[in-house]
């Protein structure tokens, strides 16, 4: 049951990197890109847990605490992911209305 986590970051992990190597199309790139960071985002986040731990609100020395510092980077990235994944999108939209493609082949023959 602890391992479920990292089952998961690994199978979207890998199913990201394939999804950016195998496909021609730009807009499955960048979706690829995105599910490729969950994985990585879920593994940082199931490394910071302790199980039976609690947060540290009041510090006292008989509890074991889990450590909040992995949560608030990966939150971070996050907000950093997004925000590029929503310029990334943009770009595509232009590309597409450019060029009439996001077929990485078309494009490369233009």
């Amino acid at each position: 049951m602890i391992q479920v986590p990292y089952y998961l970051a690994v199978i979207m992990f890998i199913f990201g990197i394939y999804k950016v190597i195998s496909s021609s199309d730009l807009f499955k790139k960048v979706i690829g890109l995105g599910i490729l960071q969950g994985g990585v985002l879920i593994f940082y986040i199931s490394l910071g847990k302790v199980f039976g731990g609690i947060p540290p609100i009041k510090i006292s020395e008989e509890v074991i605490y889990s450590n909040p510092l992995p949560h608030v980077l990966m939150l971070t990235a996050i907000v950093v992911g997004v925000a590029t994944l929503s310029v990334a999108l943009a770009l595509l939209y232009s590309i597409k209305r450019e060029f009439g493609t996001l077929n990485e082949d078309e494009l490369a023959d233009e």
